[in-house]
């Protein structure tokens, strides 16, 4: 009855599904993600992404992915001039320990678990705690004392993002114990 003509700038891909989700057919954007991506994603021998720090070179990977498959305490899988990416995994009842960066500010996104994270300005007197779980964003300023517990019964898998880097190219502590040695 009335003409309507496309005012979208874009073509519209109406019969696509808005969600991947369990999508076993390949159909969809993380196919198509999967394959534009593919020279970005190195694979190992069991088809699992290589972690390891990239350095300063374009870098694309699932993030979430990526955060979930590490199992080192703490791994560095990229390090810019201005800003470093790494990946952590806190065993059962495990925590990343009383810290301060005095010149950093840092991001810490949860992907699998849940625990607590503590913050304050004075290291006997941490003023906030919160819970946290999948999903869960923490952002601390540099100069603000914090500590993150798994209080969960799976590992607490996370990443954090730094600016500027805080841990030296290709940093990889397997334990806590090797993260105190090394610092």
């Amino acid at each position: 009855m009335y003409y309507v003509p496309c005012i979208y700038r874009y073509p519209s891909y109406g019969n696509l599904p808005i969600h991947t989700y369990k999508n076993s057919t390949g159909y969809g954007s993380r196919a198509i993600f999967n394959k534009a991506y593919a020279p970005y994603r190195p694979i190992d021998r069991h088809n699992r992404i290589v972690l390891k720090d990239f350095g300063a070179s374009p870098f694309v990977t699932n993030i979430d992915e990526v955060t979930k498959q590490n199992n080192t305490y703490r791994t560095v899988i990229w390090t810019g001039n201005h800003l470093q990416v790494t990946l952590m995994s806190l065993n059962v009842g495990e925590d990343i320990g009383l810290e301060i960066h005095p010149n950093t500010d840092q991001f810490l996104r949860v992907e699998q678990g849940q625990g607590i994270v503590q913050m304050g300005k004075d290291r006997e007197k941490l003023s906030m705690q919160r819970s946290i779980f999948r999903d869960s964003a923490i952002m601390v300023p540099a100069g603000i004392w914090h500590n993150v517990i798994n209080t969960g019964n799976v590992p607490l898998k996370l990443y954090s993002i730094y600016a500027p880097p805080n841990h030296p190219f290709g940093t990889i502590h397997r334990t806590k114990a090797d993260a105190m040695a090394s610092e």
